[in-house]
């Protein structure tokens, strides 16, 4: 059976910020459904791998990079595949279009984990993923990686971030796209968007949230000023996310938004 998936979302009035752009949020939302409707088609969905093996998928880290903005009104097909990396570890791959046009790509590290202890389990101690573990080639194994965010050492503190019934998911912790606005609000995106886009973003998931809780939010800059990086802590000190975000200036002749597929 063939790993590769696609689907095309639009990028509709919900999904776009101040700047008619997607926003970093919706666009990890596309990706991450992506990888869900892609898992359906080949029998090892959330459901599937829990009724069979009391094991559920864990999304450790996302990444992507834009040529361009994703704008209002338009649509952007999603082609996804999986690899192998190693242990737990599996990457899914994205590439993106618009009328027919690669404008991005993304990478995603996804994790098997005992749906009691949250141990996390070997890839090749599934039969679904055991054969094709097995062949898989070391050009696959060396294709990108997707290493964690390196935060500088010294980060100021941005506010408390509470987290509510809104950023929860049917999973009862916070929902993974949640974090992109929680880091797009601690740097001011509204601020420091004008002009400019998200060319690349990243989120590392290093422990669950839940409604109640309260993150302390931190920010920094590199010299370059075009680079941005984020994380929130527990009250213990503990980072539960890690998040950098690249600030690019809007290309020249960017299509005309489509505002007739918008409502």
């Amino acid at each position: 059976m063939s790993t590769d998936f696609s689907y095309t979302y639009l990028v509709d009035s919900r999904s776009i910020d101040l700047f008619q752009q997607c926003r970093p949020s919706a666009l990890l939302g596309f990706l991450q459904e992506a990888a869900t409707k892609a898992s359906l088609t080949l029998n090892v969905s959330r459901e599937e791998m829990i009724e069979r093996h009391h094991a559920f998928w864990m999304l450790a880290r996302i990444w992507y990079r834009l040529d361009r903005p994703l704008l209002g009104g338009e649509e952007v097909t999603i082609r996804t595949s999986y690899r192998f990396g190693k242990g737990a570890s599996m990457y899914r791959d994205y590439a993106l279009y618009i009328d027919g046009q690669q404008v991005g790509e993304a990478v995603s590290t996804w994790v098997l984990a005992d749906i009691v202890e949250h141990k996390l389990l070997r890839l090749s101690s599934f039969p679904e993923f055991a054969a094709a573990a097995s062949v898989a080639t070391e050009a696959e194994r060396q294709q990108r990686p997707l290493p964690r965010v390196r935060l500088p050492k010294e980060m100021a503190l941005a506010g408390p971030r509470k987290m509510r019934y809104s950023d929860t998911d049917m999973n009862r912790h916070v929902n993974n796209t949640r974090y992109a606005d929680f880091a797009c609000d601690a740097v001011h995106l509204e601020e420091l968007g004008q002009g400019k886009f998200v060319s690349s973003f990243q989120v590392d998931f290093l422990a669950e949230c839940r409604a109640g809780e309260t993150l302390e939010l931190y920010t920094a800059q590199n010299e370059a000023g075009d680079v941005w990086y984020a994380k929130g802590a527990d009250e213990g000190g503990q980072n539960r996310f890690d998040a950098s975000l690249t600030l690019s200036d809007l290309p020249e002749g960017l299509p005309d938004r489509p505002w007739d597929k918008l409502f």
